[in-house]
């Protein structure tokens, strides 16, 4: 049996260590150990993720909370470290760029563990960015790396990583949307909310660069209370971002806009029901781009960059620079096209991307 212990601990982990775990346990040639790290312990954000797409219950939870960057990776090292001397894996497994990934990746090397790194290879090219750092550094410490679309792959050999250690295998994310796609149809939230099918778009919005800045915030409200006048506004809250405005002017406006429905953090199915019919989804969110590509969803990604290309030169995603006018401009363009865009499919983003993974791993056994 291959000894691994599988990591989560931000909300997009869940939705990627679904597949990966119903895969292992299928292939009946893993023994696994399911760490949460506790990065993320709202409920809607966490407990909630485990119930919907049925992963089995965290065998361990290091409920080490939120906290600085610094204060959050030290605190998720010192608890998954005697984790790692009890279970003694031969295979450590993170997933994503979020601060877990990183820290629970370190301490699995330095203790002779094998490190595979699922969603590998993205680059945004922007440091600022400190998901950036996570993945650049994960990488670089990673025995196995899973790449998600072909920029992955062209990245990690610029870096000098080498060929044997890299697969193309698809996106788990993907694999968990196709999966529960059926079945968040089901959901009734649309009928709850009054919502038409097609007649309103979706926001997100959490990056650091988006919602601490509230000069820069403020560009992106003003777009949303024009945009909201003609087409209704769905606006699942980030606790970041609601912290940041609650209390000031801004806030205000975004409670004074009467077309703009503000949610708490809502379900992954009850989420995905949501993105799915909606005509228009505005996201700073790396994963949102990939799901609109899938669901045939126009997207405008309101950042400089993306770590996410094939989104873009393939799928439905395109880049907004962070202005008023020019929100407003890509918005207007989508609406002469009743915000009906074409795109394909990326290779292997077909629901079987963790199957992929199981058997990479079981191969790769004789070459370790």
């Amino acid at each position: 049996m291959i000894k691994i212990i599988c990591v989560c601990g931000a909300r997009p982990n869940f939705m990627k260590i679904a597949p990966i775990m119903r895969a292992f346990n299928e292939s009946g040639q893993f023994e696994t150990l399911l760490v949460h790290t506790g990065q993320h312990y709202d409920k809607k954000m966490s407990h909630l993720f485990f119930d919907e797409l049925n992963i089995p219950k965290p065998d361990i939870n290091l409920e080490v909370g939120s906290g600085s960057h610094a204060v959050q990776t030290a605190e998720i090292m010192k608890h998954f470290e005697p984790v790692v001397l009890d279970f003694q894996p031969d295979y450590c497994l993170v997933v994503g760029d979020v601060n877990s990934t990183i820290a629970c990746g370190m301490v699995a090397v330095k203790l002779g563990a094998k490190l595979i790194h699922v969603e590998a290879g993205l680059r945004s090219f922007d440091k600022a960015m400190p998901e950036e750092i996570n993945r650049v550094l994960t990488d670089r410490i990673s025995d196995l790396l899973f790449i998600t679309e072909q920029s992955g792959i062209d990245n990690l050999k610029n870096e000098g990583v080498a060929d044997e250690k890299v697969h193309l295998v698809g996106n788990v994310m993907i694999d968990t949307l196709l999966a529960n796609k059926e079945k968040a149809e089901q959901s009734n939230i649309l009928e709850s909310m009054g919502l038409t099918a097609k007649q309103y778009a979706v926001i997100t919005l959490h990056r650091p660069s988006n919602v601490d800045d509230l000069a820069g915030l403020e560009k992106i409200i003003a777009a949303f209370e024009v945009i909201q006048e003609e087409l209704k506004l769905v606006f699942p809250i980030h606790p970041r971002t609601r912290n940041n405005i609650d209390g000031t002017e801004l806030g205000a406006r975004v409670k004074a806009m009467e077309n703009l429905i503000l949610l708490e953090p809502v379900g992954y199915l009850e989420f995905l029901k949501l993105t799915a019919n909606a005509a228009l989804v505005m996201t700073d969110s790396g994963g949102i781009q990939e799901e609109t590509t899938i669901l045939g969803v126009p997207c405008m990604t309101l950042r400089p960059n993306t770590e996410r290309p094939v989104t873009i030169t393939e799928g439905t995603n395109q880049l907004v620079k962070l202005t008023t006018e020019d929100i407003l401009s890509v918005y207007d363009e989508l609406k002469t096209m009743n915000f009906s865009v074409s795109g394909k499919i990326p290779k292997f983003w077909d629901g079987k991307a963790a199957e992929r993974i199981a058997k990479t791993i079981v191969a790769a056994q004789d070459k370790f």
